[in-house]
């Protein structure tokens, strides 16, 4: 990668790119070593909008368009869900690396040929969900790892919400409920990457999988009061196994109005760790608690691990909010190291998901075949520690 600014093209200008916690509005702090050039959207309307809002030089009205007309470096491709494959497959087919909202693509074949055509090109690839950058995901993860809650039999992660007709969106939410997207695929993968960055490749998946009402009524922002036909399943429950005797439970549904337990819970035969997701945390609410059996003197009691050594990444990682994932491209390309935010660890969550609705329609557990390895000093593992 040369030594100047990045140039992004940005493909989508919908709620990902704008919100407050998106991409474009936290981009501030990465100025000096990224230039927005381009962005390009299904609507020409909203992309000039978009462009005005945040000094964008170049409206495109295609993503062809932005390929063929603009100088860049990588695309961050910010679409919906069902179209991820096809246009994720274009942008690295054009010369671009790639930085891609989740999941990477809609089928296993889409995924290799990504994964193949960034391999043969040598582009980059970055994957969200951002969950595993996250220093309290990491500090947690080597706590486990460190043996803190001692050999590991079950956890629970939480990635649901109430849905986004539930949220006062600020775009038609209709897509999120229509097939090729749902619960699962939107919500579900955030809980997916977030055990399986714990506790690394999974091994089978069983599911539980439907449809709680056929109408979702926006309630909130510039849609109140449409009606949205729900086509896909907008609540799923999978157990994951992951070998030894370790399974988890994801939840990913769009039936979740509020919570007051963990994001995630890891039981261990001496303790258990909670992490708190800011999201759903109460004021004052530690961001990990640790249960230890024989914590101090005899005594089994909670603490609160000391995180003060992770404060300026954590703080970074809050302020960036989705820009994250831009940040996190351009330190791979700095520095030349793998992603830790990998084109393999999404095409396994993408199998895993593919594979719960396989095992929801018909009952019987499904094996996973793909595996993955994380890269970077904070969350390098290998298998054999998660064993142990």
């Amino acid at each position: 990668m040369k030594s100047e600014r990045i140039r992004l093209g940005v493909f989508g200008a919908g709620m990902i790119a704008t919100h407050p916690g998106g991409v474009l509005p936290n981009m501030g702090t990465l100025a000096e070593d990224v230039e927005v050039r381009a962005i390009a959207s299904r609507t020409r309307g909203r992309a000039e909008e978009v462009a005005q809002r945040f000094g964008i030089a170049n409206v495109r009205d295609s993503l062809e368009e932005m390929l063929s007309a603009d100088d860049l470096d990588v695309v961050i491709n910010l679409t919906p869900v069902a179209v991820h494959g096809q246009t994720n497959l274009e942008i690295l087919e054009s010369g671009r690396h790639l930085i891609t909202e989740k999941p990477i693509a809609s089928s296993l074949r889409e995924a290799d040929r990504i994964i193949a055509t960034a391999a043969e090109r040598s582009l980059r690839i970055i994957a969200a969900p951002p969950w595993m950058l996250d220093p309290r995901r990491a500090a947690a993860r080597s706590l486990v790892r460190q043996g803190a809650v001692g050999r590991v039999a079950f956890a629970r992660s939480r990635s649901s919400h109430a849905g986004p007709a539930d949220m006062s969106w600020p775009a038609d939410p209709s897509w999120f409920y229509a097939e090729g997207a749902g619960a699962l695929l939107d919500l579900g993968i955030y809980g997916v990457t977030e055990v399986t960055g714990m506790f690394g490749p999974a091994q089978r998946v069983m599911a539980m999988s439907g449809i709680t009402r056929t109408e979702r009524i926006v309630r909130g922002g510039p849609f109140d009061g449409r009606s949205i036909p729900v086509t896909a399943d907008d609540n799923t429950l999978l157990l994951l196994d992951f070998g030894g005797s370790l399974f988890c439970f994801v939840d990913a549904t769009f039936n979740l109005l509020a919570a007051s337990s963990p994001s995630l819970e890891v039981f261990g035969a001496d303790g258990t760790l909670n992490l708190f997701e800011p999201f759903w945390a109460r004021q004052g609410q530690p961001a990990i608690e640790v249960f230890r059996r024989d914590l101090v003197g005899g005594l089994s009691g909670w603490a609160a691990p000391d995180l003060s050594g992770s404060q300026e990444q954590q703080s970074e990682f809050d302020q960036l909010q989705r820009a994250i994932l831009v940040k996190h491209f351009v330190d791979c390309a700095q520095s030349g190291l793998r992603p830790v935010l990998s084109a393999e660890h999404a095409r396994h969550t993408l199998e895993i998901m593919l594979a719960a609705q396989e095992s929801a329609r018909t009952g019987s557990a499904v094996s996973i075949a793909s595996s993955f390895t994380f890269s970077g000093t904070a969350l390098e593992l290998d298998r054999e520690d998660g064993d142990q």
